[in-house]
């Protein structure tokens, strides 16, 4: 018999079978799904699983990662859910156990992580082959970063304002960074989940902003764009700092993205 696959929290799942209807509340998860060629299985995602872009459109939207339309996942009979820990509301998701069999819950926090997920999701829906040829993928581009000494930088990463929001050291996003030596500060640990891993900052209030380098505007959760760049670069506590807009997507999502993510950063971080 085919081991169980273990999700985030520990929970076993056993393989789906063909029959399986998946909705899918993350958007990097979703693109995975497509990746693991799961097109015809996957019966629902959210307005923000935008990729990949030609293959979403024929999936029915069941509202956003945070506010979900539960009568429309009512509506899609689906036999697997799958979420995230810092995505998705713990609330919604205990009340999407009431009618959905089976609830598959990531929480990727490194790059590496990405390797177990891959394999859970590739034995829950059969897909071990395809999941083999990402973890290969992947592998090769962490061996890549490995092979280059890149200059270490602090930065400080932006994913929002009104107010100001960065993100703790132990999240994904700091350690996708970390790849190409960049480090995050403030140097503060976010824990397993809550909102400490994602701390609000007041430049006023920040002794340590003297130590960074420079400092990435990303395009998501909150779309930076040149506008609020530009706006920065003027600001004097910010002085001879390098102010620039980052791809939120290339360094926040993993899944399959996390294969083009580190390329990206690789270059980024070589054009320095």
């Amino acid at each position: 018999m085919q081991p169980r696959a273990v999700d985030a929290p520990g929970v076993a799942h056993d393989p789906a079978g063909a029959a399986a209807r998946i909705v899918s509340l993350v958007p990097s998860i979703t693109e995975l799904l497509f990746a693991l060629g799961l097109d015809k299985q996957i019966v629902g995602r959210t307005g923000f699983c935008v990729h990949p872009h030609d293959k979403v459109q024929s999936v029915r939207k069941v509202g956003g990662t945070k506010a979900v339309n539960l009568d429309a996942i009512r509506a899609l009979r689906p036999t697997h859910l799958i979420v995230n820990i810092d995505e998705n509301e713990r609330d919604t998701v205990e009340q999407l156990r009431a009618f959905v069999p089976h609830i598959v819950v990531t929480h990727p926090r490194t790059p590496r992580d990405n390797l177990a997920l891959y394999t859970l999701l590739g034995a829950i829906f059969d897909r071990a082959q395809e999941a083999q040829r990402l973890s290969e993928a992947l592998e090769a581009r962490l061996c890549d970063a490995a092979a280059h000494a890149f200059i270490p930088q602090n930065v400080l990463y932006l994913i929002w304002r009104e107010p100001w929001m960065t993100v703790a050291r132990d999240t994904y996003i700091s350690t996708m960074l970390r790849l190409v030596n960049w480090h995050t500060l403030p140097d503060v640990q976010g824990g397993a989940a809550g909102a400490a891993r994602y701390p609000t900052l007041d430049f006023d209030t920040a002794p340590w902003l003297a130590q960074v380098d420079r400092i990435l505007l990303s395009s998501e959760p909150y779309r930076f764009t040149q506008v609020h760049c530009d706006a920065l670069k003027r600001d004097a506590r910010l002085a001879g700092k390098r102010i620039e807009l980052i791809d939120g997507e290339m360094v926040s999502w993993y899944g399959v993205r996390a294969i083009e993510g580190i390329a990206y950063l690789l270059q980024r971080a070589g054009a320095a």
